[in-house]
């Protein structure tokens, strides 16, 4: 009874597993397990042998592929000048300058030594001694008078601001008659010195001064003022 019970649990089993899934399928397989014994052996695929570590070469190797000298400064600067001009081979890239006529080499003592000598240069320096010239300072020549009134002077004489009457000023229309008359000059201050050449500032004649300030056509005596002062 026990037998035919044990029979039973077992067939019961046998039906019941089902081949459980491979994690990381590809990685388990009976051919990649294969594969992975045989690089470990030092074989490749399709039988192909791999390279022992101790084959391979330790030597860095170059741009080129080809191993790197010494590092010598010398042997550095030769690898460098092939590739730079194979760089510029290669690009079309134009060489360097070096001769450059538009830039001094005054500070450049080898160039200038080539020129001239020490001795050369000492008898330049004798020559320009010789011809060097002192220039005695002179009076500062004074303003010559071409008989107008100098509005500078005029604006240093002068303190009061701009719009503030000093002066009566009687008519109608004093404001529309001096911007006719002021239209007629190219600046104020060739307004002002007409202004001062015809009595100016206590008479008006032309209408220039509306406001008795003693300054016509909007000239302003600040900017002389101020230069004075700084």
């Amino acid at each position: 009874m026990r037998k035919l019970l044990l029979i039973s649990t077992l067939g019961l089993v046998a039906a019941c597993d089902t081949v459980a899934p491979v994690s990381g399928t590809g990685f388990n397989t009976p051919e990649y397990q294969a594969q992975r014994e045989a690089e470990l052996t030092g074989q490749g695929l399709a039988g192909n042998p791999l390279l022992p570590p101790e084959a391979i070469s330790e030597q860095p190797l170059s741009a080129q592929g080809a191993p790197l000298n010494d590092g010598s400064a010398a042997d550095i600067a030769n690898q460098t000048a092939v590739a730079l001009a194979s760089t510029s081979d290669q690009q079309g890239l134009m060489a360097p300058v070096t001769n450059n006529t538009g830039i001094s080499d005054e500070q450049d003592f080898e160039a200038v030594s080539n020129r001239r000598s020490i001795d050369a240069d000492a008898a330049q320096i004798e020559q320009n001694r010789q011809t060097y010239e002192v220039v005695a300072p002179t009076a500062v020549p004074q303003r010559g008078t071409d008989g107008q009134p100098n509005i500078v002077q005029y604006a240093l004489n002068t303190s009061n601001p701009v719009g503030t009457q000093l002066y009566s000023r009687a008519g109608f229309n004093l404001k529309a008659k001096a911007e006719r008359n002021c239209a007629q000059f190219a600046s104020p201050d060739q307004a002002q010195i007409e202004f001062l050449s015809n009595g100016g500032p206590q008479r008006d004649r032309k209408g220039l001064d509306p406001d008795g300030d003693g300054y016509a056509c909007g000239w302003d005596p600040s900017a002389f003022r101020s230069a004075v002062n700084n």
